[in-house]
């Protein structure tokens, strides 16, 4: 995949030296302003999705709630009312600790949804401008055992709970565009561009017991105790990225109304949250309508 971006370059350039043999640009293809909107399914890169796991040294950890009053005892006593913990051995939500955090935490496959302007010349060369949206879902998993190394009851050794991640992505997109025109009804596009990636925190939960509980620091990096005030909004967690991107999709052409085009495009792209700031490859399979010149 790295060479993606090298390989529709290279691909853009060629059809250009094969459209461009002298002759008039084919009728099939349509020029000016268009409208479009896009959906597909996206698959985003795992480089990030540790900062979700809950550990000492990410932003949002499971040690502030867990060993909190604020929710340290509605959680050991939803454990000892399941049978999972005996309070004879282990007293307090003190004596509770994650003995293995999530070093391979996931995203989940997702959809990305946008809209955009294009507009087309005669050569057969273009530009676009497209703003998108992605949901994300990371997963992953803990184990909580007895910090004082008092067994569990039965044969358990650990408690084992699942931990979670929900952010948002905003991609602007502005690329140049080559179509090449394959019959009277089809046509070929490959699209170059670059990206600005906005990444949003929407939440981190974890799930003990059966019972769900949020990480997401709002309490400026204290522990939610008693007379700690929490914000009532979420706080900003995330930030803006970058990078570029690269796109081939078939189009089938309906003369006065627009495209209907399936299509793929990968990105690299710098995603930035706190301690996993890093470059990243993502990619989205989907479907494109367009309308041109706002023709229905």
């Amino acid at each position: 995949m790295k060479h993606t971006v090298l390989t529709l370059t290279a691909l853009l350039l060629a059809t250009s030296a094969i459209a461009d043999d002298g002759k008039p640009p084919s009728s099939t293809h349509y020029t000016g302003l268009s409208v479009f909107a896009n959906a597909g399914a996206y698959w985003a890169s795992n480089i990030t999705a540790n900062f979700y796991n809950g550990s000492p040294e990410n932003v949002n950890t499971i040690n502030r709630v867990l060993h909190s009053n604020t929710y340290g005892t509605a959680i050991w006593n939803n454990l000892v009312g399941q049978g999972l913990i005996s309070p004879s051995a282990i007293g307090s939500y003190n004596q509770l600790q994650v003995v293995e955090y999530s070093q391979r935490m996931y995203y989940r496959t997702s959809y990305q949804i946008g809209v955009g302007l294009r507009y087309d010349y005669a050569s057969g060369f273009g530009w676009l401008l497209r703003f998108d949206l992605a949901r994300l879902q990371a997963i992953g998993g803990f184990n909580l055992s007895a910090a004082n190394g008092a067994s569990l009851p039965g044969t358990n050794q650990y408690i084992p709970c699942e931990i979670m991640g929900r952010e948002k992505r905003i991609n602007i997109d502005l690329a140049l565009t080559r179509t090449v025109p394959l019959s009277p009804t089809l046509e070929l596009e490959l699209d170059l561009g670059a990206t600005l990636v906005n990444t949003q925190v929407q939440d981190n939960i974890m799930q003990i017991g059966g019972q769900t509980y949020s990480i997401l620091d709002r309490w400026d990096g204290r522990t939610p105790d008693a007379g700690v005030a929490a914000y009532e909004n979420n706080p900003p967690q995330g930030g803006i990225g970058y990078g570029v991107f690269s796109s081939l999709l078939l189009g089938y052409r309906v003369n006065g109304i627009g495209a209907f085009k399936v299509g793929y495009t990968c990105y690299q792209t710098k995603t930035v949250l706190k301690g996993y700031t890093a470059w990243g490859w993502h990619h989205m399979l989907g479907i494109r309508i367009e309308m041109n010149n706002f023709k229905i």
